[in-house]
């Protein structure tokens, strides 16, 4: 099989289910005592937090990128990189390599579009569901129209992320008020959900959700499973 890297630790907790996923998804591919082949370069996300509060992208982009760059180095052949948010500086990484970033808006494209779906609800960090990183992907791409909670609630929902999914806390409070956002946006024509963040699927998990989820974590590893298991 190919060498995948993975770029994670933001936060370590969705890092664990893509390493835990891909694991899985290539044992039962392959079956026997078979694992993903998997290079992982961890950071410190206390850092790259600190440059998202403070608007500090274009450093944040290039440690991602170096990092990026020592993974193609060590000889990995395409790379995940393990966050919704950071997507925002994917060109930053693009341009740093000579591999391709496997990129997590294509994931959630394609398996909305199976769907049939034309307009979906985004959940996720407020820069995700504020800025136009990941809704202009899916429209140009895909010719999706992306649907986002009210001020008030995005705020709420990015409090819960940082406070709460991202230090491994998940309370009933949070899965209520989450599951009340997308019944909200069901009701003003949101036809699925976006769970545009990689902790999110984690408080979510076993709920009866008003809308179809799309699970980021779940169509990136599918990407990357394609991918490695492409490889023979």
């Amino acid at each position: 099989m190919r060498l995948l890297g993975v770029l994670g630790g933001m936060s370590w907790e969705s890092t664990l289910s893509y390493y835990r996923l891909l694991n899985e998804g290539v044992r039962d591919a392959r079956g026997g005592l078979h694992s993903a082949p998997l290079l992982l370069h961890s950071v410190d996300f206390a850092g790259i937090a600190a440059l998202q509060k403070s608007g500090g992208w274009d450093e944040a982009g290039r440690q991602l990128a170096a990092a990026a760059q020592g993974l193609e180095r060590a000889g990995a052949g395409a790379l995940l990189l393990a966050t919704n948010t950071m997507h925002k500086v994917a060109p930053a990484i693009e341009a740093a390599v000579d591999i391709p970033l496997l990129h997590i808006g294509d994931g959630v494209g394609t398996a909305l579009k199976a769907q049939g779906c034309e307009r979906a609800a985004l959940l996720g960090t407020r820069f995700t569901m504020q800025e136009d990183f990941y809704r202009q992907r899916l429209g140009e791409r895909f010719g999706i129209r992306v649907q986002v909670p009210d001020a008030a609630a995005m705020v709420e929902i990015d409090r819960v992320i940082f406070q709460e999914l991202c230090l491994g806390r998940f309370l009933p409070e949070a899965r209520d008020f989450y599951l009340a956002q997308l019944q909200q946006l069901k009701d003003e024509g949101a036809q699925a959900a976006i769970l545009g963040c990689t902790e999110i699927g984690l408080l979510l998990d076993g709920c009866d959700s008003p809308l179809p989820l799309v699970d980021s974590t779940e169509e990136h590893v599918r990407m990357g499973l394609d991918w490695l298991l492409a490889g023979g």
